[in-house]
C-alpha cells in the first residue's frame, strides 16, 4: 500500500519540525504584564498543528492536549519560541511534542516555559473522514526516546478516557 501511495511513505521526524516565534504584546497579557495562559495554549496548539500538517500533508484537528505546567512567567516584550515535531503516528492520529522557551533580549536570557503533548487526527477536506498518516522515523536518541514515550502516553490517555466514561 505504501508503495502505491507516496503520501504514506515513512518520513523522518525532521520533516515535521516547526518553529514559531511570537513577541508578547500588551494585548497578550494580564494586568500583571504576564502572558495569559490561554494565549500560550493557543500558540502551542498552532505550533503543534504545523508539525502535524507538515508530516501528514493533510488537514489536521486537535484531539487532545496533555497536562500543561507554566514553569516561569513570560512578560510583555519577551520573545516566545515554540518548537514542535511529530513524536509518533498511530494510523490516523499523531502525537506532537511542543517545547516552549522564553527569551529576554534585554538580559540575554532564555528559559524553558512549558512542554506539551498533543494528539492530532488527519482528516479530509470536509473534516468528516479520518485519513491514514505515514509512519514517522525517529533518527536521533532524543527522537527515539520521545517515540517510545508516545506509546506509554497513548496508553495512559486511553485508560483515563475509559475511566471518565465509567463515571
Amino acid at each position: 500500500m505504501n508503495d502505491h501511495n507516496p503520501s504514506l511513505r515513512p518520513r523522518p521526524v525532521s520533516d515535521s519540525k516547526s518553529e514559531m516565534t511570537e513577541i508578547v504584546l500588551p494585548n497578550d497579557a494580564n494586568p500583571l504584564n504576564a502572558l495569559v495562559g490561554g494565549r500560550l495554549m493557543h500558540w502551542i496548539d498552532l505550533a503543534a498543528a504545523m508539525a502535524a500538517h507538515r508530516h501528514s500533508r493533510h488537514y489536521v484537528v486537535t484531539a487532545s492536549v496533555d497536562h500543561l505546567d507554566f514553569l516561569v512567567p513570560v512578560r510583555v516584550g519577551d520573545i516566545v519560541i515554540l518548537r514542535s515535531s511529530v513524536n509518533r503516528v498511530f494510523h490516523t492520529s499523531m502525537e506532537v511534542g511542543v517545547k516552549v522557551w522564553v527569551e529576554n533580549y534585554h538580559t540575554e536570557t532564555s528559559h524553558h516555559v512549558s512542554s506539551a503533548y498533543l494528539t492530532f487526527v488527519a482528516v479530509d477536506g470536509t473534516g468528516s473522514r479520518r485519513l491514514p498518516v505515514a509512519p514517522v522515523i525517529p533518527e536521533t536518541d532524543d527522537e527515539k526516546r520521545r517515540y517510545e514515550g508516545a506509546l506509554r502516553r497513548r496508553e495512559l490517555r486511553r485508560s483515563e478516557t475509559a475511566r471518565r466514561k465509567k463515571v
